[in-house]
């Protein structure tokens, strides 16, 4: 019998899948991308139908039990995903001062 947080996450994955799909048709995020925000969420549903395959990883990884395991991967790509941020944040700031400094030089050229 399914449990309530079952239903809950297969929405829940089965809508963010869909979400990064037509994020991929309207060319917003990569291939790459896709492929590993469908892997994220396809290893989020086996998991949610089959929580003693967590447990099976996490022997083999030498951690005590599945849910730890995923709590520390958790932490890990949650860490990876705000730098990925960070570096698209920076970027992101040079861009808008090199085109501040741009428009400020050319505002000064039309003054002269």
């Amino acid at each position: 019998m399914l449990q309530v947080y079952q239903i809950i996450v297969f929405i829940f994955a089965l809508f963010a899948l869909s979400r990064a799909i037509l994020r991929a048709k309207e060319s917003k995020i990569t291939r790459g991308e896709l492929y590993f925000w469908s892997l994220l969420w396809l290893g989020v549903l086996v998991l949610t139908f089959l929580p003693s395959f967590s447990d099976i990883l996490a022997d083999y990884a030498g951690i005590g039990r599945g849910a730890d395991l995923l709590v520390y991967a958790s932490v890990l790509l949650l860490f990876y995903l705000m730098f990925r941020l960070y570096v698209k944040i920076d970027k992101t700031e040079q861009e808008i001062t090199k085109l501040v400094q741009k428009v400020a030089y050319e505002n000064v050229k039309k003054k002269k």
